[in-house]
């Protein structure tokens, strides 16, 4: 699970009425999907739809959860989102204050591209981080694929045991190691701040795949496997917890299992993932909780929004200690 923003957003209302008379999906070239490189470079998405006359969206910017919007409308050719958050700061005496943030998001569309600006506003009314990024149209998804079908090649070992050969370590404050056969993340805390650490991904890149391996989590663990290097399958301690899109084995933020199938923490679990033509089947200790689901984009901490791209596989490790092993990919062959 990836970190949230230093913004904390609030849901607000989901639902946004059109100015003008209501826009038909037909007639909208705004509704639909979209892979967003977000100010700075990195992966975002945005989803527009529309039900009884009235737009809705949700967004995805860089890390944390897909998460709805305050409004949607369209003025002419121009696609307006606002969203609302809520800044936290201290005053002179130390006294913590929370302020409303809002975020105007302005589109227009080229083609498949659009072009969006992003403008924040305090509230005395001052307008502030300003930026401009744009996105690409997501086609849409293909029929489910017959899994019965596909072919895989021969198993690859992505992980051999002994070292890190095949591996590249993702940003500082190196925790990975290897140890008796075990691919380690160290992530060491101390007393009264969280300390992060890198990330890890394969040197290959991969476009469709079958991937095995086998997972353990400490108490309050949390890690995750990002497929092609842009969809999170949910690593961490959720044993006992109610079903959640954020639970061991979720397509975070996304997809929800069917059924709890998580062990207790410090105990090895197996996962049997299957990413084919953005259709995703998870199976956590045997159990299939995820089957054939569509992916309607990226997740949080995504390497890129490009869904077409190949990726490597990587590791989340700058929240927790955590443990793999027998890591095994077979490609899809086409």
């Amino acid at each position: 699970m990836m970190k949230l923003s230093s913004w904390i957003w609030t849901a607000g209302a989901a639902v946004a009425l059109l100015a003008a008379a209501p826009v038909s999906a037909a007639d909208n070239p705004f509704i639909g999907r979209w892979a967003l490189t977000i100010p700075g470079g990195g992966a975002g998405w945005l989803g527009i739809v529309e039900e009884n006359g009235a737009l809705k969206g949700s967004i995805l910017w860089g890390g944390g959860s897909v998460v709805p919007v305050s409004s949607v409308k369209v003025d002419g050719d121009t696609l307006i989102v606002t969203r609302t958050s809520e800044r936290r700061r201290k005053d002179d005496s130390g006294k913590e204050i929370r302020e409303k943030i809002t975020e105007t998001i302005t589109g227009k569309i080229s083609g498949d591209t659009i072009k969006l600006t992003t403008v924040k506003t305090g509230p005395d009314g001052k307008s502030f981080g300003q930026a401009e990024f744009s996105g690409k149209r997501i086609p849409d998804l293909p029929p489910r694929p017959d899994l019965s079908r596909v072919k895989f090649g021969p198993p690859i070992q992505l992980f051999n045991g002994k070292d890190l050969t095949g591996w590249k370590v993702m940003g500082n404050n190196n925790g990975w190691r290897v140890e008796n056969g075990i691919l380690v993340n160290d992530a060491k805390q101390e007393p009264g701040r969280h300390v992060a650490y890198a990330n890890i991904r394969t040197e290959r890149e991969f476009e469709d795949f079958n991937l095995t391996c086998e997972v353990r989590v400490p108490k309050n663990g949390n890690s995750g496997i990002y497929l092609r290097g842009i969809y999170e399958v949910q690593v961490a301690d959720t044993y006992g917890k109610k079903l959640d899109p954020h639970n061991m084995g979720a397509i975070y933020s996304r997809i929800t299992p069917v059924t709890n199938a998580e062990k207790p923490a410090g105990e090895w679990q197996t996962f049997d993932i299957t990413l084919v033509d953005r259709h995703v089947t998870v199976i956590l200790n045997g159990t299939k909780i995820i089957d054939n689901q569509p992916l309607l984009g990226c997740t949080g901490g995504a390497l890129w929004s490009d869904e077409f791209r190949p990726g490597p596989i990587y590791l989340q490790g700058d929240h927790t200690s955590v443990d793999y092993r027998n890591i095994v990919l077979r490609p899809v062959i086409k």
